[in-house]
């Protein structure tokens, strides 16, 4: 397992990067809220073939890995771009899987997205992109559903600047049923927590690059109040937690990619299974984000509070992508679930 980048996903990484920074970055975000979504920045990504990168190449997309968006994801991370490409990258790929992909998924010109939940009384709760999307795919009982209808285009009050919205699911399609919708479900889940999970990696990286940068700038008593032992101490860790949360979510990314079904075996220290990496990396990247922006915000001082200054920002969207899937102790709950109580979810047991 090399989880180094390749050279192909050093050039995504350089495309994708300059994108953000230009067409979708913290001026966006700020102009984008409090609905969540920029629809200019998004209709100039499609040209860069984001929306269709992670699709089969026989099924008409780009035929990414989920290394691949991984790397897209951690940068629209880092610029909190105010675009749901990680919820229609997910979704695409869903929808490909099932044979249900259409042209307009395919290259963004309909925003798709997935309701994380089963829906309650016929309503998918809570869906991440559900005040802008055009597609929305919906486990409701053991049906997997799609429904076209217009975005609503209002997103829930107080809930992080997020195009978070319920969806009723009249009218949807019916994609599978019983098992291959369980199961395809869950497989979209735990994609969108790994590319979740890289987007609160590159919110960390910048963190602490915001954090870096203010400290070496700001002086007191004549010196930068980078050089005082309590403020290089409150950012010596920050590093060490930024490369743990990226190596997790690049495991559960390369687990995602394999054909095999992994291991779990908590004897030898061994966990190449997707859907348990996917949960560990983003809990993790969660907490590394939340630690980051707090420290961050903390060494700006009264500026970190100031609507001027980004970091407030990036400190709102570490805790706000945190807890789409609920709250990160019920994300903990389900990790132990499968590692601890012997019996595991999927019929075999943790050895």
């Amino acid at each position: 397992m090399d989880l180094d980048l390749t050279d192909d996903q050093e050039a995504i990484r350089e495309v994708f990067a300059g994108f953000f920074a230009a067409e979708a970055g913290p001026d966006q975000a700020r102009g984008a809220e409090p609905l969540g979504f920029d629809s200019a920045a998004w209709q100039r990504l499609l040209e860069t073939g984001a929306p269709g990168m992670g699709v089969p190449e026989e099924a008409g997309g780009g035929g990414g890995g989920l290394a691949d968006l991984a790397v897209v994801a951690e940068e629209a991370g880092a610029h909190i771009a105010p675009v749901p490409i990680i919820d229609h990258m997910v979704t695409a790929r869903l929808l490909a899987r099932l044979g249900a992909l259409d042209d307009d998924v395919l290259a963004g010109t309909v925003v798709a997205g997935i309701a994380l939940r089963p829906a309650v009384d016929a309503v998918a709760m809570t869906v991440p992109t559900g005040a802008v999307a055009g597609r929305l795919v919906a486990l409701d009982g053991d049906r997997l559903l799609i429904v076209g209808a217009a975005a609503p285009g209002v997103a829930l009050a107080n809930h992080g600047c997020m195009p978070l919205a319920h969806r009723p699911l009249d009218g949807g399609t019916i994609l599978a049923t019983g098992t291959t919708a369980l199961d395809a479900h869950a497989r979209a889940v735990d994609e969108w927590r790994t590319l979740t999970a890289a987007a609160l990696v590159g919110i960390t990286r910048t963190a602490i690059d915001l954090a870096v940068g203010y400290v070496s700038e700001r002086h007191q008593f004549g010196r930068p109040i980078g050089s005082f032992q309590a403020v290089q101490h409150g950012l010596a860790d920050l590093p060490g937690l930024l490369e743990g949360a990226r190596l997790l979510t690049g495991k559960a990314a390369w687990a995602g990619d394999d054909d095999d079904d992994g291991v779990v075996d908590l004897g030898d220290n061994e966990i190449t299974e997707f859907a348990t990496l996917a949960g560990m990396a983003l809990v993790f990247a969660g907490e590394a984000s939340a630690r980051a922006t707090d420290r961050s915000l903390h060494f700006h001082g009264g500026y970190g509070f100031s609507e001027e200054y980004d970091i407030q920002l990036f400190y709102r969207r570490a805790r706000a992508w945190s807890l789409v899937l609920g709250d990160p102790a019920g994300e903990c709950r389900r990790l132990a679930d499968r590692l601890l109580d012997g019996d595991r979810p999927d019929g075999g047991r943790a050895a």
